[in-house]
């Protein structure tokens, strides 16, 4: 679900046109194939405690495949409005009780939507917009799950490093 009103400047609250994850080629077939994605818990020590995240980029870069070990695709969802919708159902069905967001990630000034939306400064280039989920009760969460949205080989394609 969008944030339909917050401190954040408009850009960061709309999605953009594209999305992009980038990953190991077997992992993001799954994805475009049935739609399975896996929400986890950030990394770190206290950003996002309680919460279960999906991260993917709002650019194409092809220094992104990099920083992430034995990634070797990118899957381009060229709709994230229509994944978003389908990201946010999925997952209120398997999390009823849980609160989801979306948005830009905020580099190097603390985001009015909390920690998990707040990067270092270094780290912009990353170009992150992040799905998340909360409960809306006390809950401690430490393990990821997967949701599946479908197949979205109507909305996406695979690229490859190349």
């Amino acid at each position: 679900m969008h944030p339909a009103s917050s401190q954040m400047p408009a850009n960061a609250l709309k999605r953009p046109p594209k999305l992009y994850r980038y990953a190991p080629r077997a992992e993001l077939e799954r994805s475009l194939q049935f739609g399975e994605f896996r929400l986890q818990p950030p990394s770190g020590p206290v950003r996002g405690q309680g919460f279960l995240t999906l991260s993917l980029a709002s650019a194409w870069d092809t220094s992104l495949f990099a920083g992430l070990g034995n990634t070797d695709c990118c899957l381009v969802i060229h709709d994230a409005e229509q994944f978003g919708e389908r990201i946010h159902r999925a997952a209120q069905r398997l999390l009823p009780s849980w609160a989801g967001i979306d948005a830009a990630i905020s580099y190097g000034t603390p985001s009015p939507l909390g920690e998990v939306f707040t990067r270092a400064r270094q780290q912009a280039s990353d170009k992150e917009w992040l799905f998340a989920w909360r409960p809306t009760q006390q809950a401690l969460v430490n393990k990821a799950v997967t949701i599946t949205i479908g197949s979205i080989e109507s909305i996406a394609e695979l690229r490859h490093k190349s």
